[in-house]
């Protein structure tokens, strides 16, 4: 286990390695004027040139990404070229709305998909059809558009739930809760269908193997057999493709914060982006991508113990 463990976390820490250097690589390829941006159209050339100096971009670039990496392995993701403001302090303060988002769209998807992927599969006939035809129109509707209507009809018409706006859970438990179940469950229905769909497949072979037949012969409850036997040995497929919706998650949660005006890393990284801060763009991208490899490797973790063989691979 403690080798399946150093591989997942070495590969990881190689995969966010190489975002990095590309991360940085394309944002001095664009081609933007970052200087000209922080002074305005009216600054003359000697001033923008002397703000490039300042900001040091008139040093090679192997050796602007060496300084950069060198203090970012140490927690030092440099400085907001606009703001002033430490890209670590902007991240600590809008990471955990983002997050907040995308893990309660996970869970809720999760929930979802396995209750529904369970139903459709021991129960069959009109359920089944029932569940495949909602999963396959959740994948296809955009999250965007999703959190569009829940937020006309759910929050401006019935006004059950406030349509923008987001309350720290610091500040009160329920009003975070409020601010953030509509766009989680955008979120979350985008990303159920094909998890849905996955559990459903996986489960269906499960309860047609022999061993199950056996249990069955035993005189074990249908219940049983389903939930702790069979749903067991169906999870790791599930578990495989929530892994790849929190990406998806993570970047449908870009959009989401615009419609609900949740000031997340979404907001940040659009505003950023527009703006040419390198420093800022550059520290969403290496924190997100950190995270997503963290929450892959938890997964790994949970798909080793629910099927030892794993580890041994």
């Amino acid at each position: 286990m403690v080798m399946f463990l150093l591989r997942r976390v070495l590969a990881g820490l190689v995969l966010v390695l190489v975002v990095a250097t590309l991360t940085f690589a394309l944002l001095n390829l664009t081609g933007t004027d970052a200087a000209r941006n922080i002074l305005g159209e009216n600054a003359t050339p000697e001033q923008a040139a002397a703000e490039a100096v300042t900001l040091g971009l008139n040093r090679p670039l192997p050796v602007r990404y060496w300084d950069w990496l060198s203090h970012a392995v140490r927690g030092d993701l440099g400085t907001s070229w606009f703001k002033g403001e430490a890209v670590t302090s902007s991240l600590v303060n809008t990471m955990p709305i983002t997050l907040s988002l995308a893990l309660a769209g996970l869970l809720l998807s999760a929930l979802l998909s396995v209750g529904l992927g369970t139903a459709a599969a021991v129960r069959g006939g009109r359920l089944d059809r029932a569940v495949q035809f909602l999963a396959v129109l959740s994948s296809a509707a955009p999250s965007f558009l999703v959190g569009l209507l829940l937020a006309v009809t759910i929050a401006v018409k019935l006004r059950w739930l406030p349509a923008t706006g987001y309350v720290p859970f610091t500040d009160s438990a329920g009003g975070w809760l409020r601010s953030i179940t509509l766009p989680a469950i955008a979120l979350a229905i985008a990303a159920t269908g094909g998890t849905t769909q996955q559990v459903r497949g996986s489960l269906i072979d499960v309860l047609g193997s022999d061993y199950i037949r056996l249990l069955r012969s035993r005189g074990i409850s249908e219940r049983r057999v389903v939930f702790k036997h069979a749903l067991r040995n169906a999870a790791p497929a599930g578990l495989t493709v929530l892994s790849l919706q929190f990406i998806g998650l993570i970047g449908g949660a870009v959009i989401i914060e615009k419609i609900f005006g949740l000031p997340g890393v979404g907001s940040l990284a659009n505003f950023s982006a527009v703006q040419g801060d390198q420093p800022v763009v550059l520290g969403v991208v290496v924190v997100t991508a950190s995270i997503v490899v963290l929450v892959n490797l938890l997964i790994d973790i949970a798909y080793g113990w629910l099927n030892p063989k794993v580890r041994a691979k």
